[in-house]
């Protein structure tokens, strides 16, 4: 073990007290980190099945969403292989279950302990390991290279203050990604980023996010939605982030003729907080968990459901993407754009840089500097129907052409794939 590594380990070790007062801290909020902690060990009580398994590991919600078409394009390309996903939060757990049932098996990561770390890779012995978008364990990616196990950093993605964060740490941060079979980068500056931290095979495929196609029940869900809801015009305001929802319901108050909100937090431990708020400022509101019958007197839908991004899109007129108002970075605005939404969008996204920028350029996404001007930006929008519906063609047209990152990280991914399966062969 390396001088640098030796020193990150006892780093890690020295903070498994924190770890558990953290799984108990957010048991708190969300009852699911009571679940499987084993896991979070390398102790599992799942059974190893017999085909050889590709493994993908997408930490949270976010990352679990963008990996579908990857996940789905894996199974199509090679249907004698299961696809192992590994987690490290409850939401992210959730959301392949609804995406995936039981097409693919499910668990915790555990925790960067050498040990753990072993124990995840003997139980379930790998074929090859895919981590998504952001993610570096010194320890696991070590252990692999030692097994012979080709690990991947695909859809990968470094923003400045990311870069910044481990480029503080130099000599960790190099061995790590310099051990990596490769990497798949979202942008050129990805790229860059990534090999100034000593990443060598390191190619530019985008993001696989433009290739997820929202699923049709639950776009015909969101237009019954529509219906329902009737003349009044619809502003969404999707994963918000702790802060933010009180400042877009200043925006939202600012604007003519009443339209209805409908609010949906990005993390299920917030809901009820969310509504709390609400009751506060006297906001008359309806929870989706209860019903999504708004009455004339009902001013916000609080979107408290899992796994329905879709379909409250598909509802709206006007889509605000949270996480950008407050310096969170972003998150995927996408999926709104190939729905055909208008796309607003606060000062705030390092996560998706390059393509906020492109989408603005495109004409698909507007960027509003605070709740004033994301007041003036809806009301503009929802007073035209015609220049919104004019943006969300050009969003459209936006996803449209940035297609096809799943095809060239498989193109990346497949002499890896292919010596797997030849090794199975030779062993059965």
């Amino acid at each position: 073990m390396s001088p640098a590594r030796l020193a990150y380990t006892a780093l890690v070790y020295s903070l498994l007290p924190y770890a558990l007062v953290r799984i108990a801290w957010r048991s708190r909020r969300e009852r699911g980190y009571l679940k499987h902690v084993p896991e979070r060990f390398g102790r599992y009580n799942i059974k190893r099945p017999t085909e050889p398994l590709i493994w993908l590991h997408a930490v949270s919600l976010g990352e679990t969403r963008a990996a579908e078409p990857l996940v789905r394009a894996l199974q199509r390309r090679y249907p004698a292989h299961r696809v192992l996903l590994t987690h490290m939060t409850p939401s992210g757990r959730h959301a392949s279950q609804t995406l995936f049932g039981d097409n693919v098996i499910r668990c915790y990561l555990p925790y960067d302990y050498p040990g753990a770390v072993d124990r995840f890779l003997d139980h379930f012995e790998p074929a090859i390991g895919l981590l998504m978008e952001t993610e570096l364990w010194p320890n696991l990616i070590q252990a692999c290279r030692a097994r012979g196990v080709p690990l991947y950093l695909v859809n990968a993605r470094l923003s400045e203050k990311s870069f910044r964060g481990y480029h503080r740490f130099g000599a960790i941060a190099r061995e790590a990604t310099s051990s990596l079979t490769g990497i798949a980068a979202q942008t050129t500056q990805d790229a860059q980023r990534l090999q100034a931290l000593g990443a060598r095979a390191v190619s530019v495929t985008g993001s696989v996010k433009f290739d997820a196609t929202p699923a049709p029940q639950l776009v015909e869900l969101g237009k019954s939605w529509r219906k329902s809801f009737g003349i009044r015009r619809v502003l969404l305001a999707a994963s918000t982030r702790d802060g933010e929802e009180s400042l877009v319901l200043d925006a939202w108050s600012k604007l003519p003729d009443s339209p209805l909100l409908v609010l949906v937090p990005r993390h299920p431990q917030r809901f009820d907080e969310v509504a709390t708020l609400l009751e506060r400022r006297g906001v008359r509101y309806a929870r989706r968990s209860v019903s999504v019958d708004v009455s004339r007197q009902t001013q916000v839908l609080l979107g408290d459901s899992m796994g329905e991004m879709a379909a409250y899109f598909s509802a709206c007129d006007v889509a605000f993407v949270g996480g950008s108002l407050l310096p969170y970075g972003a998150h995927n605005f996408i999926e709104a754009c190939a729905l055909g939404k208008p796309v607003l969008l606060g000062p705030h996204t390092y996560n998706f840089a390059e393509a906020a920028e492109r989408a603005i350029s495109a004409g698909a996404a507007l960027r509003v500097s605070d709740a004033d001007e994301l007041a003036a930006a809806a009301a503009r929008l929802l007073g035209d129907p015609g220049a919104a519906s004019e943006m969300g063609q050009r969003g459209v047209e936006f996803s449209r052409a940035h297609q096809g990152a799943t095809e060239r990280v498989l193109a990346i991914l497949r002499p890896s794939l292919d010596t797997a399966n030849a090794l199975e062969r030779e062993r059965s």
